[in-house]
């Protein structure tokens, strides 16, 4: 499908989301809007707390709002059923977690592959895919590795291609280099900006500042508000 670039892959108005325990309602996300469009890497910081991985799961669809509207991709989120957001994930945004998520019994190229096997590609074609994915991440010629033959970094750009199987044009990471060390997360960061200037969307959640020094775009998140961010 041709994206029209003036129009924002993903697009949040006067969104918000809150939870109750017995002593208060907690406001985790509040009257957000934002917009972000193809080629943008968007850094989101902000304290534990902030609604920072609230905001994420809603744009992907694994919590729903309690008002406002979430665009992504030209669908409305809020009136997606389960199986259609899922569906949305699948075909057009892939998610990042911080401890990787792979699976330890399948190798790095099946990992990849498990995405494009559940959209109805075949495992041969799945698997060819995968290793083009893994290339494209740097780590080429290195699919028939188990995770747990990889160091932290690159079980996270393992994590990236899966993220892009099925050419699917939005990145969404919550705290992909917690685990890594500076150098090692400055690599990561300079991969999603190069995928981001081919044409992918990014929106990355990150205690870390080299994340900003890496983004086109920064917010920051207090109290489940989101504003532009200087720094």
């Amino acid at each position: 499908m041709i994206h029209d670039p003036a129009v924002p892959l993903v697009e949040l108005r006067d969104t918000s989301k809150t939870f109750t325990n017995e002593a208060e309602v907690v406001w985790a996300v509040r009257d957000v809007s934002m917009r972000a469009h193809a080629g943008e890497f968007v850094c989101i910081h902000g304290p534990s707390g902030a609604g920072k991985s609230t905001l994420l799961n809603l744009i992907v669809g694994l919590d729903l709002a309690d008002s406002g509207e979430i665009q992504v991709n030209a669908c409305n989120v809020s009136q997606l059923d389960e199986n259609s957001r899922a569906t949305l994930r699948r075909q057009s945004v892939g998610v990042v977690f911080q401890d990787d998520a792979l699976i330890e019994e399948f190798t790095a190229e099946e990992n990849v592959a498990l995405p494009l096997e559940a959209r109805g590609d075949d495992t041969r074609t799945a698997l060819v895919k995968a290793a083009d994915l893994l290339a494209t991440v740097g780590l080429e010629g290195m699919g028939g590795r188990w995770p747990r033959q990889l160091s932290g970094g690159q079980r996270q750009r393992v994590g990236v291609a899966r993220a892009l199987a099925g050419g699917r044009n939005i990145i969404v990471a919550d705290e992909p280099t917690g685990s890594l060390d500076s150098k090692t997360s400055a690599e990561l960061f300079e991969l999603i900006a190069e995928l981001c200037r081919s044409g992918t969307l990014a929106i990355v959640c990150s205690h870390d500042p080299l994340c900003r020094t890496y983004a086109s775009t920064v917010y920051e998140m207090v109290d489940g508000e989101l504003r532009p961010s200087a720094s």
